[in-house]
């Protein structure tokens, strides 16, 4: 089988074993705190300092945390299959930069990046690893009060749209690794994926919401399925086992 066009969707689960809590399991984030509260444009309106507390402690545990072995399986499968001429296209819905970390080159992230800042007065974004606050001045239009973490908040818009569809269109192979399936417009690119016939694979802890979109399902830790995963690819191998 040759495989050489990959689309990658990573989700909370390939960076629990890093440390970083998922969202949406059974005493994830999301079931400690008020997402209303914490992750959309009205809160920070509301209280920014409630919210830039919250996001200071998760983007300090983002920079404490380290990549796994499924953030390096990844990081070789895209420099395999690019000295081959082919493609990992890496889209992931965690907001850390473990996969750039682990020597990921390129990686779309559709909901944004917790280590990069954005100011709501010009819109400039840079790279932020420190913590923020209402006095943090924009470096680029020195305003005060408007710095944000760059990250895509509950009722915005995902970022990359058009260039995930494109490459997803691209694919030999669609793989969903450490996905709730619970959060859409990622969890319907399985669905996207066999419309247009291109095989599926989910690498999971537990069966996902859209499990049934799936061909083929691989269950255990990312740690583990993914290495295997990617030397069943490089292997010549569907990645299935």
């Amino acid at each position: 089988m040759n495989i050489e066009n990959i689309f990658v969707l990573t989700g909370a689960g390939i960076s629990a074993e890093s440390g970083l809590g998922t969202f949406r399991d059974r005493g994830g984030v999301w079931s400690r705190f008020d997402p209303m509260k914490l992750a959309t444009p009205e809160a920070f309106a509301a209280d920014p300092v409630l919210v830039h507390d919250f996001y200071n402690m998760r983007r300090r545990d983002a920079v404490k945390a380290e990549p796994n072995p499924a953030h390096a399986a990844l990081a070789r499968l895209e420099a395999e299959l690019t000295a081959r001429g082919g493609r990992l296209f890496l889209c992931t819905q965690n907001v850390d930069d473990l996969h750039e970390r682990a020597g990921s080159r390129e990686v779309v992230h559709i909901h944004g990046e917790l280590v990069r800042a954005r100011c709501t007065a010009c819109g400039a974004s840079r790279e932020w690893r420190e913590d923020l606050s209402v006095e943090t001045p924009c470096p680029a239009c020195e305003k005060t009060g408007g710095m944000r973490p760059d990250v895509v908040w509950f009722g915005e818009m995902p970022k990359h749209l058009d260039a995930i569809e494109d490459a997803l269109l691209k694919s030999d192979l669609f793989v969903a690794i450490g996905t709730s399936g619970a959060v859409y417009p990622a969890a319907g690119y399985a669905a996207q994926a066999r419309e247009f016939g291109i095989p599926t694979l989910a690498l999971n802890l537990e069966a996902a919401d859209n499990a049934g979109m799936f061909a083929k399902t691989r269950l255990g830790p990312a740690s583990e399925t993914v290495p295997a995963f990617v030397a069943d690819i490089l292997a010549g191998g569907d990645g299935a086992g």
